[in-house]
């Protein structure tokens, strides 16, 4: 009798698991979804709601930040919100008299950033006071969250451009911005 309650028990056990499981599987399926919405491109997409955004956000600039090559990144905000995160918006311009491919070291070494094209995944931010660098945050595929997909700029052309980091604390108002071949910069955050 005890050896039927041993088996009884284990044959709820394995239902279960497989009951856990499949629930657990479905329920990450739907924010993968959603997940490639989140990393945006820099196509006629992003063009198409720069006026939308244009007008919900002023275009202060927060920092300029010169490159190789006559590249230039102008950051325009630098939001945190209520889930921890702290998202920077801004363009990446050529301003060179001749089209120029986005270098791919600015997505980093990663290996699971290099496997979704040139980005901006190589960008981190550092807090001195609080002795913590933050990198690009990424989705459970390895994607940044960043602008990716980044191409061929033209003369005189720029490319608006986001990246999300966890945020730093409250307590922390300024970090230091860095991407790879750029100058750094500081951001003070409110």
């Amino acid at each position: 009798m005890n050896v039927q309650r041993v088996r009884k028990g284990v044959a709820s056990l394995a239902v279960a698991s497989v009951a856990l499981l499949a629930v657990g599987c479905g329920a990450e399926e739907k924010p993968k979804a959603d997940k490639p919405a989140a990393t945006a491109t820099p196509s006629r997409e992003g063009e198409t709601t720069k006026g939308s955004q244009t007008a919900d956000e002023p275009t202060e600039t927060l920092a300029v930040l010169k490159g190789q090559d006559g590249f230039e990144l102008t950051i325009n905000s630098a939001v945190r919100d209520g889930g921890g995160f702290l998202t920077l918006k801004g363009a990446l311009k050529n301003t060179s008299d001749k089209g120029r491919a986005v270098p791919d070291v600015l997505r980093g070494d990663e290996t699971e950033v290099l496997k979704h094209g040139t980005s901006l995944g190589g960008a981190t931010l550092v807090d001195f006071a609080g002795k913590k660098r933050y990198y690009v945050l990424r989705d459970t595929d390895g994607r940044p969250l960043t602008t990716t997909g980044l191409g061929i700029v033209s003369a005189d052309d720029s490319v608006e451009v986001f990246l999300q980091f966890p945020a730093p604390p409250t307590s922390t108002t300024e970090v230091s911005f860095q991407l790879p071949t750029f100058e750094p910069a500081t951001l003070k955050l409110s």
